[in-house]
């Protein structure tokens, strides 16, 4: 395939050579217009001319020669002065013809010659007739006349008088040759054919070298980019030079965006792999020794149950980790789908209170429900149930013996605002852009000493409250506790009981 320098090369070429086609198209229909115009002028010149040689000099009248043929009226001092004007001259009255010119006595002659072949003098006679036929076809007004015969072109302008001039003459008609036309063409055309390589060459280079010019940015582009091979040189961005608002600046700011979304992808991942294989490695661990535990005391049905009941203890837990991930998985390729019927949100928030509260005894944490609205949406009631447990049970379990934890329900400019605080360990500042991440937990709210899970919930979470339509907010202060707000849309109807 040829490349982007070629084609460009290769249209500005092509546009080249059809400019100058078009430019040598209408050069040479002006000159040939201009051409014409001439000659009709000095047709009509030679016409006046020959009108004033008539009008100024004496006639002998018509007469007859023996035969009984009219006789030319004119003397041969006229007929000589006529005889010096150019062109193809044809002079009678409305029926025939007084004179004719050197150039039409040519052509008669040529028609009588009986030393030519036949068909030639056919041709002349051919030529003779055509003209004297277009001669007096024109009429007063008429415009000029063209015509075409077998060995020329001749335009034809007739000058009519009534009342006749001297000699009975009402018809003077002046033929130019239209040559100079297609000899004008010809050498436009010869002209155009030896200057047009060159032209063309050199709009060629011209080309060759703008194209170079215009793509070296796009080179450059090219090079940083192919220097950015695999996931650990995503750091690197392209530089951007010269005029940064052009195209080729819009090309390169929107390959540093994609970059620092890939470098930002690519981490994720890094992390989400590392930290995935960090949380199967440790039950896989586990049951490995619960297992050669149990072949290693073969008849001790105590530590075979034990062993059994620690192994299964971990295999539930990766049970739910793998089913975590499975639903991320599952909500990153946008094949999970959410089933939204009309709910009162009230009674979702009213179970998951009532788990908090059975768990919070085990902690002894006190879970309140300080306000509670009747607020109607639209959602699928498993998940937004996920969702609030979720928050409810980090909350219940990051919260020391003794604590509160308060959930709230109210309604507020067509939302429905769903509030758990409470006044446990809290989150560190710099670590709150991070709560949603996952696998994440801050080195002091979530350990696994605290019961900390595998970091996934809150992501869930996240993601079942944007597939609602809403959003998750935190705020917390370390030691001070934490409050997370979801705001999800109410349904039409807003505030009410379903």
């Amino acid at each position: 395939m040829a490349s982007v320098r070629s084609r460009i090369m290769a249209s500005y070429g092509g546009a080249t050579i059809g400019a100058l086609a078009l430019l040598v198209a209408i050069l040479i229909a002006q000159r040939r217009a201009a051409v014409t115009a001439q000659i009709g002028e000095e047709a009509t010149n030679t016409a006046a001319l020959a009108s004033g040689i008539i009008e100024r000099q004496s006639f002998r009248g018509v007469a007859v020669d023996a035969l009984g043929t009219p006789t030319s009226p004119f003397t041969p001092t006229v007929s000589s002065l006529l005889d010096h004007l150019p062109g193809y001259i044809i002079i009678g009255d409305s029926t025939q013809v007084f004179y004719w010119s050197r150039d039409v006595r040519q052509i008669q002659a040529q028609a009588a010659n009986n030393a030519l072949i036949g068909d030639i003098r056919g041709l002349w006679r051919q030529d003779l007739d055509r003209l004297t036929g277009a001669a007096y076809s024109i009429r007063r007004g008429g415009e000029p006349r063209v015509v075409s015969l077998n060995f020329d072109d001749v335009m034809l302008v007739a000058s009519l008088h009534d009342p006749p001039l001297g000699g009975g003459v009402r018809r003077i008609v002046v033929g130019v040759s239209m040559r100079r036309v297609t000899e004008t063409t010809r050498e436009m055309a010869s002209v155009a054919l030896l200057s047009a390589p060159l032209l063309i060459a050199v709009s060629l280079l011209a080309a060759w070298m703008l194209g170079g010019r215009i793509l070296e940015p796009v080179q450059r582009v090219v090079a940083d980019v192919g220097a950015i091979t695999d996931g650990r040189s995503l750091h690197r961005r392209v530089v951007v030079e010269g005029d940064a608002r052009d195209e080729f600046g819009s090309l390169a700011r929107t390959l540093n965006d994609m970059l620092s979304r890939l470098e930002v992808s690519f981490g994720a991942l890094r992390r989400f792999t590392a930290d995935a294989s960090h949380e199967l490695r440790t039950p896989l661990a586990v049951i490995r020794a619960d297992v050669e535990r149990a072949m290693a005391t073969p008849r001790d049905a105590h530590e075979h149950a034990v062993a059994l009941e620690e192994a299964l203890h971990e295999v539930s837990r990766m049970t739910g980790l793998v089913e975590s991930l499975l639903t991320l998985a599952r909500a990153d390729e946008g094949r999970f789908d959410i089933v939204r019927v009309p709910l009162d949100l009230e009674a979702v928030i009213r179970d998951v209170a009532e788990t908090a509260q059975i768990l919070g005894e085990e902690r002894g944490v006190t879970v309140t429900m300080p306000r509670m609205e009747s607020v109607a949406v639209e959602g699928d009631p498993e998940r937004l149930r996920q969702l609030f447990l979720n928050i409810a049970t980090n909350a219940v379990k990051y919260t020391s013996s003794g604590g509160t934890v308060e959930i709230s329900l109210e309604a507020r400019h067509d939302e429905a605002i769903v509030t758990v605080r409470d006044d446990g360990i809290g989150i560190a500042a710099a670590d709150l852009p991070f709560v949603f991440d996952r696998f994440w937990r801050a080195d002091l709210a979530r350990t696994r000493s605290t019961g900390g899970g595998a970091g996934l919930g809150l992501a869930i979470s996240q993601w079942i409250a944007q597939a609602h339509d809403g959003r998750i907010d935190v705020a917390s202060r370390l030691g001070r506790g934490t409050t997370f707000t979801v705001i999800l849309p109410q349904a039409p109807g807003g505030a009410r009981n379903i």
